[in-house]
């Protein structure tokens, strides 16, 4: 029998390295390669809602699933004439993040919308992120204590998501401003978090910008179709080579709840049909 060539220990780490990025349980976790059909994943559940709702809204999802949960202060800022996407007019609004098994997401939702009463206007928002990817501990621990272990039905698709998120970093001071740009272009509203940059000199160095370290982050849900609108205003009014020093960016959203009862209602009924 010919003897095995021994590796190089460089070759011999790049070889390990191969093995964990493909064998290893978290890289289906982290995208590195396509995961099982059913698998069950962890999804982002943000959640704004009114203050007093904040202790209802843990409990009902711990009622039907599990959720790991932080949540933080935040101001809504829509006129009270219209369906704010994220809360109703100059009020205290408590944001919550939350990491849940997508198995249990419909049901979560289905919950939140009607123990929560999302579907009463002024009442908050409850979305859904895709994360790509996620503590191994973690999110082990979250989808083994789901109610239902594998997630079935259709994979929400890139082409049939119908509202994303915009992130919006200004300047401390030049949120008003902000908000009043992404009006302009068809926002109903948003959600304020004040923030603290932290030293960010070597990123800066390469976008030739320097960032003031107190910022307000703008959040605004929106459907697809209006998204580049609104961003193309937050650049010309609050962008980068503003004084406001923006940074604005979006993020896919798969399910929602207390936005459009139609659009809502629409995965649902694919889900009972399969």
């Amino acid at each position: 029998m010919a003897e095995k060539k021994k590796l190089p220990a460089r070759s011999a780490a790049l070889a390990g390295l191969t093995n964990i990025l493909t064998d290893n349980p978290i890289a289906n976790m982290l995208g590195k390669r396509p995961a099982p059909k059913g698998q069950n994943r962890v999804k982002l559940l943000v959640s704004i809602v009114n203050k007093r709702d904040m202790t209802r809204l843990k409990e009902v999802i711990d009622e039907c699933s599990v959720s790991l949960s932080v949540d933080f202060p935040g101001l809504g800022t829509a006129h009270s004439q219209v369906l704010d996407y994220l809360g109703i007019g100059e009020t205290e609004k408590t944001v919550a993040l939350s990491l849940i098994p997508e198995s249990d997401e419909p049901v979560i939702m289905r919950e939140i919308r009607s123990k929560i009463s999302l579907y009463l206007v002024g009442r908050g928002i409850s979305f859904t992120i895709p994360l790509t990817g996620v503590s191994e501990i973690v999110a082990n621990g979250i989808t083994g204590a789901a109610a239902n272990r594998t997630a079935e039905g259709e994979k929400i698709m890139e082409s049939t998501r119908k509202y994303d998120l915009i992130v919006a970093s200004v300047a401390a001071g030049f949120v008003d401003e902000a908000m009043e740009a992404a009006r302009s272009a068809g926002a109903a509203g948003g959600t304020i978090l004040h923030a603290h940059a932290l030293d960010n000199a070597k990123a800066e160095q390469f976008i030739g910008v320097s960032l003031l370290q107190e910022r307000d982050l703008l959040l605004i849900l929106t459907k697809r179709d209006g998204k580049l609108p609104i961003m193309q205003a937050l650049f010309e009014k609050v962008g980068l080579k503003t004084e406001a020093g923006g940074i604005i960016f979006s993020l896919p959203v798969d399910r929602t709840a207390g936005i459009s009862a139609a659009d809502e209602a629409e995965p649902e009924q694919k889900e009972e049909t399969h």
